[in-house]
């Protein structure tokens, strides 16, 4: 969408400014461009690394509880943030990245998987011990957290938890090696994470500000699974480390001397020196290998797939057309399997499946695949590398499993959209530079992070939102704290004419948004029928969430203040996007 000049220019820095920006940047982060690397060397590079010969790693798991006497209970743990080496394939150099671990030397890309279980709360002190420079580039001119004294800021937030807003990692909630440096908004060394939602993955991750993309493209991210023995054995779910496995993707493109790269000049140089608004890497890794093969017997498996990526959105399927037997998303069981053979996994989105390999059409090898275009929905196809995820070996020999897929799984509260107590629209726009045609940011509701909360649900209750997308790409939309579900999808008619209006009045009322909202609907897929926390908004669509701002297992109000500072937020989860500056505050209220 194209923006006026004059709005244009409020959001450009002047050139003394930037040029003071820019100083302070490469002082802070004490690297130097590398010599100009094309796209087809970065392919090269990456097409030189054989697939398929590094094992999937299984990631170490902390517990989140200890036992007592045969009882479960609370743990405080430390886990701390480093720079070390990781090998991401066996025929690549060493690659310099951040990794969360109890430990530099346990520290790992992906950081260990953390398991909680149900009911029983956990402590987590989050420990920066950073350098004082970052390992990648990032833009001083996007809303961004710069220290003063040197460091790396740096703040974890639990992706689809339900906790205290103390502990939501705010953006503004920073700091940096030894709580050196605090950004505004931190309150505590310590995050408390109740876990009394339904059993499900989440994931934790970086959340500072304006550095998301390149803090996660560095390696700060892990699995959290949340567990309830009590609930889930009866389902009879495939379970145990070897059949239940966590699968964290994320593409990633590399110098020849294995060093991680991203892009060190933006799209619009004069606006902001090194912001791009989407990464793409040319190599894909699963569980920080690129292009793994997993050895399975001739039984079932579950999978709980994370794309963890910065902007590209997953189309996976295997390669013999066996399908995917769908029980979850994001945090949440579906109330019965769905059979699907492509699933599409959008940034941040989690889904939870089971393969039967024991199926007699299964051949030897099977190839996880993947064929969303980059940027989804509208550009490139996948090529032979972004095509290809990982390989699964299959024993031939026959093995007992006890496992099945049930007919029914877990029920949740009822949609209700009727008893929503209020509507929102709410409106991503995109603003490109009239000069170049190339985008300079991205706003919800055409307002920046740092303006006040429009959102304000009160907690407990129910609301409505109608979001409008107006610009060409498909977006992740997450929100923290609360659940949601996608209910209709509908096209917009005569889509010139209302966003020209929308850019002079920023109304969608006005601008008769139901008038336009009246072309082909599109159904909601029934394995994304479950309440979730991040749900793909479609360009050129109006998609109608029912949002709770309650436990969805229960009914019940949240067991703590959901409405004191700092607050939430809810923002396009394609970090790019989310760091420049598609994010708003979300604040409830009693």
């Amino acid at each position: 969408m194209l923006l006026p000049r004059r709005l244009v220019a409020e959001k450009m820095p002047g050139k003394a400014e930037l040029a003071v920006l820019l100083l302070f940047a490469a002082l802070a982060s004490g690297t130097r461009p590398p010599p100009p690397v094309s796209e087809d060397t970065l392919e090269k590079v990456a097409g030189s690394l054989e697939m398929y010969v590094d094992r999937l790693p299984q990631m170490p798991k902390i517990h989140g509880y200890s036992m007592e006497h045969g009882r479960p209970t609370p743990v405080h743990l430390a886990i701390g943030m480093y720079q070390k080496k990781w090998k991401f394939h066996r025929d690549l150099p060493a690659t310099t990245v951040f990794a969360f671990g109890t430990s530099a030397e346990s520290a790992t890309f992906p950081g260990p998987t953390i398991e909680a279980l149900q009911g029983v709360p956990l402590w987590v002190t989050w420990e920066n011990h950073l350098p004082e420079h970052h390992i990648l580039p990032w833009d001083p001119t996007v809303p961004v957290a710069i220290p003063r004294h040197g460091g790396v800021p740096t703040v974890v937030h639990l992706h689809g938890g339900i906790h205290p807003p103390q502990s939501d990692g705010s953006a503004f909630a920073w700091f940096t090696s030894g709580f050196r440096e605090r950004g505004p908004k931190w309150t505590t060394p310590t995050y408390a994470y109740p876990n009394v939602q339904s059993p499900g993955v989440l994931w934790y991750h970086d959340h500072a500000l304006g550095l998301t993309r390149a803090n996660l493209l560095a390696g700060l991210l892990g699995a959290y699974v949340i567990r309830n023995p009590a609930v889930e054995a009866p389902l009879g779910l495939p379970c145990g480390d070897e059949f239940d496995r966590v699968l964290v993707l994320a593409d990633r493109s590399f110098y020849a001397d294995g060093s991680l790269y991203m892009n060190f000049t933006g799209n619009n140089p004069d606006i902001h020196p090194q912001w791009q608004p989407e990464y793409f890497g040319d190599a894909i890794t699963v569980n920080g290998k690129a292009w793994p093969f997993l050895c399975v017997a001739r039984r079932r498996y579950r999978f709980r797939v994370i794309n963890t990526s910065n902007a590209r959105y997953f189309n996976l399927s295997l390669t013999n057309g066996i399908p995917f037997h769908v029980v979850g998303s994001d945090t949440s069981y579906l109330p019965r399997p769905v059979t699907a053979t492509h699933i599409l996994i959008g940034v941040s989105e989690t889904f939870d499946f089971v393969i039967d390999f024991s199926d007699q059409s299964m051949p030897p090898e099977v190839e996880l695949v993947n064929t969303a275009p980059y940027p989804y929905p509208d550009g490139d196809a996948p090529g032979r590398l972004s095509g290809k995820v990982m390989k699964f070996v299959v024993d031939p020999a026959k093995t007992r499993d006890y496992s099945r897929v049930p007919a029914r799984l877990l029920e949740y509260v009822k949609v209700a959209e009727e008893e929503a107590a209020r509507k929102r629209y709410i409106v991503l726009y995109e603003y490109d530079d009239d000069a170049t045609g190339n985008p300079t940011h991205l706003y919800i509701n055409g307002k920046r992070l740092e303006d006040p909360a429009t959102e304000t649900p009160r907690a407990g209750t129910t609301e409505v939102w109608e979001v409008i997308n107006l610009t060409p790409d498909n977006h992740p939309l997450h929100l923290h704290l609360a659940t949601f579900q996608a209910v209709r999808v509908r096209a917009l008619v005569g889509l010139d004419e209302f966003q020209g209006c929308m850019v002079r009045l920023n109304d969608a009322v006005r601008c008769n948004v139901s008038g336009h909202a009246v072309g082909d609907a599109v159904a909601v897929l029934e394995h994304e029928r479950t309440w979730k926390n991040v749900v793909k908004m479609a360009p050129g669509y109006v998609t109608t969430i029912v949002v709770k701002f309650l436990m969805v297992d229960t009914g019940e109000a949240y067991p703590f203040d959901a409405t004191a500072e700092p607050g939430y937020v809810y923002h396009c989860h394609i970090l790019d996007h989310e760091d420049n500056a598609m994010i708003r505050p979300l604040k409830l209220i009693r």
